[in-house]
């Protein structure tokens, strides 16, 4: 058998050339960046065209807070270029690769839109879909077009941009990203909560949130009872905030606070799931209504599930032993379900991924929509087939 053709393009237009090629030929494409989330699902046969070379940062204009890279651009460049300016893509994205054992430095800005990768501090700066501003891609015709501009208020036509975030690949091959940016938070704080159960500890998250002291990220660790509660901002501001919520909760816990570098490796270390373990275990990606975070903990534990929640319980992380004969079942999606939620599989062994990385949608007039959409970019599916429209993180 030979081996899978590879396309390597280095230029937006040699992009263009090879998916209007393989749209002629009605030839599958497998669209990929730095491939650190291809173990996510079960591949159909396509040929690769790697965007790794398609790389670069095109225009920073810092004082206007606005970046264009092209899509292969690594995020860890990235981010060290807004760094040497005090600025940062404020939705926090991170490097799926660790979590199949890969080494960090393989996600790139494609990629991250693509999958409208987000992190911590989702709850509070939003999600990757909010801070684009604009993009350059070629459709599954083979057509080069544009969205959005590189300016905050664009408003005009359609709202493209949010559209491809989170379509993964399958409407549009990304060539380039405009991305809003925001200054890096002077001083950092996080108070952990010591001790509290996993409801306590919902709840002291959830009245977190509500206060008036500003959280910019909660998240909690059943394994070790700690909450995790984020404040930014101007020094005497934030040492005002954390003495105010340092004393919601004193009285039902151990308070520590932590700050600097040292509150950046504790949310680092939770964005790359540091205390969830890898060999022998699935993973699954939980999203359901805050509240019910602790109960859906709860259910999972009975199953074997070792589990972190973040966005003050909204996301729930859950690693489940691949022995256990519910690890591959719908006994998860079930669960996620029956408290509000969805569930989807992000690691598992090959025999057990499923084809797509997200439970397709279950109403049928959204997947006459999905299908309409998908019709419109990418009418002979040639784009990342398999892959469910609408399936990103």
């Amino acid at each position: 058998m030979s081996p899978p053709l590879c396309y390597t393009p280095a230029t937006p237009r040699e992009v263009e050339t090879i998916v209007a090629e393989a749209a002629s030929d009605s030839r599958p494409l497998e669209v990929c960046g730095g491939g650190s989330k291809r173990e996510m699902w079960t591949r159909a046969p396509a040929a690769l065209l790697d965007l790794a070379a398609v790389a670069g940062i095109l225009d920073y204009d810092a004082d206007e807070l606005v970046v264009t890279a092209l899509a292969g651009t690594p995020l860890a460049e990235l981010e060290t270029a807004l760094a040497e300016r005090n600025q940062m893509l404020a939705f926090e994205p991170f490097d799926h690769g660790p979590l199949f054992g890969a080494p960090p430095g393989r996600a790139t800005l494609g990629g991250i839109v693509a999958a409208n990768v987000s992190g911590s501090r989702r709850i509070s700066a939003g999600a990757a879909r909010d801070h684009i501003l604009g993009f350059a891609a070629v459709s599954g015709r083979g057509e080069a077009f544009k969205g959005g501009g590189a300016v905050v208020k664009n408003v005009t036509g359609f709202d493209l941009p949010k559209l491809m975030a989170g379509s993964w690949g399958t409407l549009a091959v990304l060539t380039s990203v405009t991305m809003r940016v925001l200054p890096r938070p002077r001083t950092e704080k996080t108070l952990l909560l010591r001790g509290p159960a996993d409801e306590a500890a919902n709840r002291a998250m959830t009245s977190a949130m509500a206060s008036r002291v500003a959280v910019s990220a909660a998240a909690h660790l059943p394994a070790g009872a700690i909450t995790g509660l984020r404040i930014e901002g101007f020094g005497p501001s934030v040492d005002a905030r954390c003495l105010e919520l340092a004393r919601d909760f004193q009285s039902i816990c151990s308070i520590e606070v932590i700050e600097g570098e040292e509150s950046r490796a504790f949310w680092q270390r939770l964005g790359a799931l540091d205390m969830l373990p890898i060999a022998g275990h699935v993973l699954w990606r939980i999203s359901q209504p805050p509240a019910a975070g602790w109960k859906l903990a709860s259910a999972l534990g009975a199953l074997g599930a070792q589990c972190v929640y973040d966005w003050a319980g909204a996301l729930l992380w859950a690693a489940l032993p691949e022995d256990r004969l519910d690890a591959d079942s719908c006994v998860i999606c079930d669960l996620a379900r029956a408290h509000g939620g969805n569930a989807a599989l992000i690691r598992a062994p090959p025999e057990r991924r499923r084809p797509s990385s997200g439970a397709p949608a279950r109403d049928p007039g959204m997947r006459r929509l999905q299908s309409s959409i998908k019709a419109g970019f990418d009418p002979l599916g040639i784009l990342n087939p398999g892959l469910d429209l609408g399936a990103g993180l």
